[in-house]
C-alpha cells in the first residue's frame, strides 16, 4: 500500500512537472515501449531482407506495399474507432504488430518467398495502430499544450530509438549469422505486447456521434482550401520520407559494412533527434510556421546534395545527422499546424477521426510513388540515379512552405 502510495505521488509529480495529465502520460509510455520494439525490429527489418537478397527491389516492393495498404487500414481503423472507440484500433493494431514479427521469427530466412504477404500484413497492422495513435494525440491534450506534448513525445520516442537499436545491433553481432535477427524480432514482439497491456490503462471514450463521414471527403476539401493545400504539403513529406523509411539504413551498412555500427549510428542521430525535440517541446506553439519549415527542409535538401559528390561514409553521416537534427522541425510544425486547422473543421471534434484517415492518405500516397520512382530508376544503391532521385525528392518537400498560411 505505501509503495503504491509513493507510486502514484511520483506519478502525479510527472504530471504537475510536465504540464500534462495521466492519459497523455500515459500515452508517451505505451508509444515508448512500441517505439523500443519498432526501432530495433523496424530497423533492421529492411536490412534483414537486404541480407538475405541484396535485391533494392524486393526492399522497395516491400515498403511500397505496406505504404499503399496503409491508407485502407487507416479508412477501416476509422470506421472501427467510430463505430466502437480509437482504442479498440489502437490495440488491434498492436496485437497484430506483435504477431507479425512472431511470424517472422517463426518463418525466418521464408520471409523472402512470402515477403509481399508479409507487407500486406504489416502495413494493415501498423494503420490500424497509427490510426488509433494519431487520434489519441488529438484527445488527450488541447490545442494549448498539444505543441508540448508533441514535442515531448519526440523526445520519448528518439530515447527510445536510443536503446533500441544499439540493442539491437549488440544481438546480431553476438549471435552468429541471421540467429541475432531472430533473437531482436523476439525481443521487439514482447516490448509489443507490453505496450497492448498498458493500453487498457486509457479509458474508452463513449460517444453518441458514430456515424462515419469519410464520404463527405470531397465536399469538405472543396471548403476547406486551406486545409488541402496543407494536405499536399503532407503529400510531398510522404515523398521524401518514403525514400527516407528504408534507404539510409542500406546506405549506412553499405558504407561502413556492420550492423553493429548501423546499430550506434542510429543512437548518434537519435541523440541528434532529442535536442530538437527538447527544443521543439519549449517552443510557442505558434511560432512561425513558414519560417521553421523553411529552415529545416532547405537545411536537409542541402546535406542530401552531398550525396552528388560521392557516396561514403563521410556524406552519408553529414547528410543523415543533418537530417535527424532538423527533420523532426519539419514534421513537428506540418503535424501541428494540420491539428490546429483540423479545430476549425466542419463537426469539429467529430471530424477528427475522419481527417486523420485522409491526411494520412496523401502522405502514403507520396510515399509509395517516391519509392517506386526509386526502385524504377536506381537498380542498387552504387546506381548514379539513386542520389539524383533523393535530392528531387528532398527539392519536392522544401515546396511544402508556400503551401501553408504564415500563421494557423
Amino acid at each position: 500500500m505505501f509503495r503504491w502510495k509513493r507510486l502514484q505521488n511520483g506519478f502525479d509529480r510527472l504530471q504537475r512537472g510536465l504540464g500534462l495529465n495521466g492519459e497523455a502520460i500515459v500515452s508517451l509510455f505505451i508509444h515508448g515501449c512500441f517505439q523500443f520494439g519498432a526501432s530495433m525490429s523496424g530497423l533492421f527489418l529492411n536490412l534483414y531482407l537486404w541480407r538475405l537478397t541484396e535485391d533494392l527491389w524486393i526492399n522497395g516492393m516491400f515498403n511500397v506495399v505496406v505504404y499503399g495498404v496503409t491508407p485502407v487500414a487507416f479508412a477501416v481503423g476509422g470506421y472501427i474507432a467510430k463505430r466502437k472507440d480509437r482504442m479498440v484500433t489502437y490495440r488491434i493494431g498492436i496485437v497484430m504488430i506483435a504477431i507479425f514479427y512472431l511470424v517472422v521469427v517463426m518463418a525466418r530466412e521464408s520471409v523472402v518467398d512470402y515477403y509481399l504477404l508479409f507487407a500486406l500484413f504489416n502495413g494493415f497492422a501498423l494503420g490500424l495502430y497509427w490510426n488509433g495513435y494519431l487520434v489519441l494525440m488529438y484527445d488527450v491534450v488541447d490545442s494549448s499544450k498539444r505543441g508540448r506534448y508533441l514535442g515531448i513525445n519526440m523526445v520519448v520516442f528518439n530515447a527510445a530509438g536510443l536503446i533500441g537499436p544499439a540493442l539491437a545491433g549488440f544481438l546480431i553481432g553476438w549471435f552468429e549469422g541471421l540467429q541475432g535477427y531472430v533473437v531482436m524480432f523476439s525481443v521487439a514482439c514482447l516490448m509489443f505486447v507490453i505496450a497492448a497491456i498498458a493500453s487498457t490503462k486509457i479509458a474508452r471514450r463513449t460517444s453518441h456521434h458514430r456515424t462515419y463521414y469519410l464520404k463527405y471527403t470531397f465536399s469538405v476539401l472543396k471548403r476547406e482550401r486551406v486545409w488541402l493545400r496543407g494536405l499536399f504539403g503532407f503529400l510531398l513529406l510522404g515523398a521524401f520520407q518514403g525514400i527516407m523509411l528504408f534507404l539510409p539504413n542500406i546506405l549506412l551498412y553499405q558504407t561502413v559494412g556492420s550492423e553493429q555500427w548501423v546499430g550506434l549510428l542510429t543512437v548518434f542521430f537519435s541523440l541528434l533527434t532529442i535536442s530538437m525535440g527538447l527544443y521543439i517541446s519549449h517552443m510557442n506553439n505558434r511560432e512561425s510556421v513558414r519560417g521553421s519549415l523553411a529552415l529545416s527542409t532547405a537545411l536537409v535538401t542541402l546535406s542530401a546534395s552531398l550525396l552528388l559528390i560521392d557516396i561514403r561514409w563521410w556524406s552519408v553521416l553529414l547528410f543523415m545527422a543533418i537530417f535527424s537534427f532538423f527533420n523532426p522541425l519539419t514534421v513537428n510544425t506540418l503535424t501541428s499546424y494540420n491539428y490546429r486547422l483540423m479545430d476549425d473543421l466542419p463537426l469539429r471534434g467529430e471530424f477528427r477521426i475522419e481527417s486523420v484517415v485522409i491526411k494520412e492518405l496523401f502522405l502514403n500516397v507520396g510515399r509509395v510513388l517516391s519509392i517506386l520512382f526509386l526502385i524504377l530508376f536506381a537498380e542498387d544503391p552504387d546506381s548514379q540515379a539513386m542520389p539524383l532521385v533523393l535530392v528531387t525528392a528532398a527539392l519536392l518537400h522544401t515546396l511544402i512552405v508556400p503551401l501553408v498560411r504564415k500563421k494557423a
